[in-house]
Order: C-alpha cells, then sequence, then structure tokens
C-alpha cells in the first residue's frame, strides 16, 4: 500500500489575522507569516495514511508544493512517520491557483511513480476551496471520495464513509483512487524524540519546473485562470442606536421594516 500524502504550509490561525497580501499579484505574502504550519486537515491526512500503512504495510510518501521554508512541514510529517519527503519549489510556481497546483502535483505524483492511494486534507485554513483535491483526481484521471470521515481498504478497493452538511454518503471506488479528509477521522499523533531527530536527519529532494518538465504556460499566475481583481477591507463602527417604543406589535412591525431596510431580511 503506497500511499501520497499532499500537505500545505499554510499560516497559522493567529498569523492569518496578521498576513499581508501583495498590492500587485493580490496574492498572500507568505514568507512575511509569523507563523506557518502544516494545514490541520492535512495533519489528518498524514495520520490516516500512517494507519493504513500499519495494517496494510507499504510506505508513506509526503509532498507539498511552495517557498523553501516549506521544507518544516515536511519534516514535521517525517517525524509522524512519513517514510519519504518531497518538496516542490521554484520561483515561477509563485502566484499558482487551485487548478495549476493540481497540475504540479498530480506531475510530481506520477514522478513518483507507483501509488495506491491519494490523501489530502478536504480544504486549507487559508483558501478554503476544497478544489485541490478534485481538481488532482480529475488531472491523474482517477476515482475520488471528499469529506472521508471513515476509510476502509479492501482486496483492490477502498470504501469511504463521507460527512457533509446534513448526511452521511458511503461510498466504495477502485483503488488506485484520491481522497479527502474531515478532522473528525482521526486525532493526530505527536511525533516523538526519535522521529524528531530521524527527520532532522532525513534528505529532501528539491524538485522544480525543469525536474518536472511542467508546462510554464499552466504554472504560477500566468498560468492560472483564476484572478483577484480587487481587495477590500471590511469596516466595523457601532451603529446609531434605535430604542422601540410603543406597543408590542408596533414594535415588532418597526423592527421588521428596519431588517428589511439594511438588507437582513
Amino acid at each position: 500500500m503506497n500511499i501520497v500524502v499532499c500537505v500545505k504550509q499554510v499560516p497559522s490561525p493567529d498569523a492569518l489575522s496578521k498576513a499581508r497580501v501583495d498590492s500587485k499579484t493580490k496574492t498572500l505574502l507568505r514568507h512575511e507569516a509569523v507563523s506557518l504550519i502544516i494545514n490541520p486537515l492535512d495533519e489528518n491526512a498524514i495520520e490516516e495514511a500512517l494507519r493504513l500503512r500499519e495494517r496494510h504495510g507499504g510506505k508513506v510518501t509526503v509532498i507539498t508544493m511552495g517557498p523553501p521554508q516549506a521544507e518544516s512541514a515536511l519534516r514535521r510529517a517525517l517525524a509522524m512517520g512519513a517514510d519519504k519527503a518531497v518538496l516542490i519549489t521554484d520561483p515561477a510556481l509563485a502566484g499558482s491557483d487551485t487548478l495549476a497546483t493540481s497540475y504540479v502535483l498530480s506531475t510530481a505524483i506520477k514522478k513518483i511513480g507507483e501509488f495506491n492511494l491519494v490523501l489530502l486534507g478536504k480544504h486549507t485554513i487559508d483558501g478554503d476551496t476544497a478544489q485541490v483535491g478534485p481538481q488532482l483526481a480529475e488531472q491523474l484521471e482517477l476515482p475520488q471520495i471528499t469529506c472521508a470521515q471513515k476509510i476502509e481498504i479492501k482486496d483492490n478497493t477502498v470504501k469511504a464513509e463521507s460527512s457533509f452538511e446534513d448526511f452521511f454518503e458511503v461510498m466504495e471506488v477502485p483503488l488506485p483512487a484520491v481522497l479527502t479528509v474531515t478532522d473528525e477521522i482521526n486525532k493526530p499523533r505527536r511525533p516523538g524524540m526519535r522521529g524528531v531527530l530521524k527527520a532532522r536527519r532525513a534528505e529532501i529532494p528539491q524538485w522544480g519546473v525543469t525536474a518536472l518538465n511542467l508546462d510554464s504556460n499552466r504554472i504560477g499566475l500566468d498560468g492560472s485562470p483564476t484572478r483577484v481583481v480587487g481587495l477590500s477591507t471590511p469596516e466595523f463602527g457601532r451603529k446609531k442606536k434605535e430604542m422601540l417604543t410603543g406597543s408590542i406589535s408596533r414594535q415588532i412591525d418597526t423592527l421588521l421594516n428596519r431588517l428589511k431596510e439594511n438588507g437582513i431580511i
């Protein structure tokens, strides 16, 4: 059972409120983020990959696309117990949207070689699009299951129970496949000292545009169909209070009128 886990390094929740955006490219200035972590749901994906390896054997390879400092996220994954890690980094990749990112990740996964399963977190806490997993499945031309909270491997198939807003769904697809997971699937382990020491010594290869033979028209800002055309900061302030008078029915009518006037209902 060879499993590839795609992770992303993101600003911590506290750092997100302090993060700045490039005024020209409209992209997040990740190198200025105060604190960077593995996207929390991606840690659930790593944990599930490790548990599947414990039950079925094989190896777990973790990959990420990002600036050089994203290597620290991979070392945490290795400390948790992953077997290998690969960093995809190149200045030409900066500004890639979800479609460009899924193209790069799919190319890297093909370069890694034979695999049975690809796991990702359902979404990231910075972009929150939940698009990379499904787009990656399309790029790899593989079946997909999203929002998995329970995974079972039997013979050459994977069955997953998925959790959505108001219903559950059980799906079974043949391997290889791409799955995204929720935080309900497990509780990620904390790396032990032995794992941390091993991770520090590990060699992490870095692949760029040349190593992956990427199409320059499909990466970076120029290769991304998504465009951020403007940014704005919401203004919050205390509005003038109004005390309603009259009978209860009159107060209710006045309140409803005010709510309609402000577009609330």
